[in-house]
């Protein structure tokens, strides 16, 4: 009787070996390369049935039609954007680049229990489309009672846990149809049926082809699961949102072609601890990648947090040592964040230097700039810096209030109320200047901040009067400090 055969495959890029080897020839990564078993007596019908479910994928038309493929000339295309489907969600709509495209594929993906699936369940309860929910993990009856806590929480109504084949919508909540399914051919047969306008998977490591003899998961089964579900999408016009899991080093689990197969990568991230969350784009072929979404956590779902200055910054610091108000821009939006810091006398002999939500590494040049540049000795002492409300922040503009916070608790003295900042410090300590600095001041003037430090650069062509509030622009850091502390 013939054995099953052994195979090697590169869970980083899906290349095939029949032994095992080190370094990866197609991505060169190394020790990237996991066994798999493949049946040497596989059923006689299994490639037709890989093709049948491959034709079913490629099946669907477009709700305009479809013609045959042909070259074209760019003066022939369309230059109209794109239409969109409105998600009725400012923020995903923001992450989106505006909203859904037609034929498109979205990956979210996230830490287990963050809320992937109740964001999702909670926009596509508000659309009016007609939505086929495809939950491998969840059953029926586990979506209806989180839909109808949603529903509580957010006034909208509930879907009814009816079966795949209903028919069209005819009241509130029957646009959207459960399925509880984890076979691709399967889930190909129901949107035939149904022809949904927006097809969700929940989740693409849960769904398996029989065309592939692996368990659910694996890279083979997420890799063709995976290309089947974007040739429907790309053929029938139908966007396909796929939700994923993430591995223990935090990037989302299955073979790298799978990010490269979709054409958006969405990370859901936010401490448990904390009631943000906060949606970041990874990858996007339609829109910006350095759009932002914050949410708050609710025991309704996810709220929308279109302000996020009111969550970022604590209301009652007056008075309080080591802490610095920034104004920083992720993405089109400004927004004003608080910066912490703590220095105290190293108890070891080596110090302590520990950043939360900014990189550690940039914290270890500011230090040093501080010693070098102002003076300021602290060799010796242990560093410890926290950005509020744990949001992670890239933003050069934060050098200046890291810099502020640092040495207001190294000498114990708080910086005044109403006072905010931004700029970037280089090595020589002077204060570079920051881009769109119009929406920097002006987010510090809404939220009635009286003083802003600004680069002195950024003065060219500014008019301050203008603003309600005073400027004063500084070149090196050492200036800043004057006017914060006098």
């Amino acid at each position: 009787m013939a054995k099953d055969k052994i195979a090697y495959v590169c869970e980083n890029c899906g290349y095939d070996s029949p032994k095992w080897i080190g370094k990866c020839p197609n991505c060169g990564q190394w020790n990237t390369f996991k066994e798999i078993r493949v049946a040497a007596n596989q059923p006689v019908g299994l490639s037709s049935r890989r093709d049948a479910a491959l034709t079913a994928a490629a099946s669907f038309t477009s709700v305009g039609g479809r013609q045959a493929n042909r070259p074209y000339r760019l003066s022939e295309i369309p230059a109209a954007d794109e239409p969109r489907i409105d998600m009725l969600d400012g923020e995903l709509n923001r992450v989106l680049g505006g909203g859904l495209v037609p034929g498109s594929i979205v990956l979210l993906g996230g830490e287990p229990g963050i809320g992937k699936s109740t964001l999702i369940l909670q926009t596509v309860l508000r659309l009016r489309e007609r939505v086929l929910y495809v939950s491998g993990e969840e059953s029926p009856h586990q979506i209806k009672m989180r839909a109808e806590r949603l529903a509580d929480g957010q006034g909208t109504q509930p879907p009814t846990a009816q079966g795949p084949t209903a028919a069209a919508p005819q009241s509130a909540g029957d646009h959207m149809l459960l399925l509880s399914e984890t076979s691709l051919e399967t889930i190909f047969e129901n949107i035939k049926k149904i022809e949904p306008q927006i097809v969700v998977i929940d989740s693409i490591q849960t769904i398996a082809t029989s065309s592939v003899e692996s368990s659910p998961g694996s890279i083979s089964q997420v890799r063709e699961c995976a290309s089947a579900l974007l040739r429907f999408a790309k053929t029938s016009g139908v966007p396909v949102i796929l939700i994923g899991h993430i591995n223990k080093e935090g990037t989302l689990a299955g073979p790298k072609i799978l990010e490269h197969i979709v054409d958006t990568v969405i990370q859901f991230e936010g401490d448990q601890h904390y009631m943000y969350r906060i949606l970041r784009c990874i990858k996007n072929r339609f829109g910006s990648t350095s759009e932002l979404g914050i949410y708050e956590m609710q025991s309704g779902g996810l709220r929308q947090v279109s302000n996020p200055s009111e969550l970022l910054l604590t209301q009652d610091h007056e008075g309080l040592s080591g802490i610095a108000i920034s104004s920083a821009i992720e993405g089109i939006r400004p927004f004003l964040v608080e910066t912490q810091a703590l220095v105290s006398s190293a108890a070891y002999g080596t110090p302590q230097r520990s950043a939360t939500g900014f990189d550690q590494r940039r914290l270890n040049m500011l230090l040093a700039v501080l010693e070098k540049r102002v003076g300021f000795k602290l060799m010796q002492k242990d560093v410890f810096l926290n950005i509020a409300g744990g949001l992670r922040v890239t933003d050069m503009a934060m050098d200046l209030s890291v810099i502020a916070a640092v040495l207001s608790s190294n000498v114990d003295t708080p910086i005044e109320s109403g006072w905010c900042m931004c700029g970037e410090v280089g090595l020589s300590g002077e204060v570079r200047p920051v881009d769109r600095i119009v929406q920097r001041i002006a987010e510090a003037s809404k939220l009635g901040f009286s003083h802003i430090i600004i680069p002195k650069y950024n003065m060219q062509g500014l008019d301050a009067s203008k603003f309600d509030i005073t400027i004063h622009p500084v070149r090196k850091v050492e200036e800043a400090l004057r006017a914060l502390f006098g």
